[in-house]
């Protein structure tokens, strides 16, 4: 039985590992990498040398622009998307937003259809994506679905886990709704990490 179940584990482990994440094209060391979203890519609840888009950009050596304005709601950061990718003219961009709509309980079907025209707007541009979603707060944190069926419908590297991981940890949260600089250096590790399973660096 014991057998059976180190069996089971490993081929547990072996299909987990399979999955395939969409991948990217190589950074150079002069491309630019935009994180783009609200207060938590502006990095609410630490210093700027701690948010998230700073601490990529040394993990990655690559420049990265934080583009975060705290209180956004998809809908606003639609509407900025454009002017700001002409602005950096970023090889990636990496989208982060959705959690003040869900605050002021606007319809999620609609912050759905924003975030997918985000990603629509940057790959007509020939700019890569990747999608982080963000925890629906409540009783029970978890993460909408919708995330996880742009990124497989546009064909994305997605990370759907690490700001629940760190939002239902204290040591890891300035706030209930915002990382510490703990946090934000794991948020940026695990967006490291995708980056370098998508061969993008």
């Amino acid at each position: 039985m014991k057998k059976f179940f180190n069996n089971l584990i490993l081929l547990i482990l072996l299909l987990s590992c399979g999955q395939k994440i969409p991948e990217l094209p190589y950074l150079s060391e002069n491309d630019v990498i935009l994180a783009f979203g609200d207060s938590i890519t502006y990095g609410i609840g630490a210093e700027k040398n701690e948010s998230y888009p700073a601490i990529l950009a040394k993990l990655a050596k690559r420049t990265v622009i934080e583009s975060g304005v705290p209180g956004e709601t998809t809908h606003e950061g639609l509407a900025r998307l454009q002017e700001v990718l002409d602005k950096y003219n970023p090889r990636l961009v990496i989208i982060c937003e959705g959690g003040n709509d869900m605050l002021r309980r606007l319809n999620l079907n609609e912050t759905k259809e924003n975030l997918r025209q985000m990603v629509l707007l940057a790959k007509n541009k020939g700019i890569s994506v990747i999608l982080i979603g963000v925890p629906q707060p409540g009783f029970v944190i978890s993460t909408p679905k919708f995330y996880e069926e742009i990124a497989k419908e546009q064909n994305i590297p997605y990370e759907g886990k690490v700001l629940k991981e760190i939002l239902t940890n204290n040591k890891l949260k300035a706030d209930p709704i915002h990382p510490n600089k703990e946090g934000y250096k794991l948020l940026a590790e695990r967006i490291y990490q995708l980056m370098r399973k998508a061969k993008a660096i």
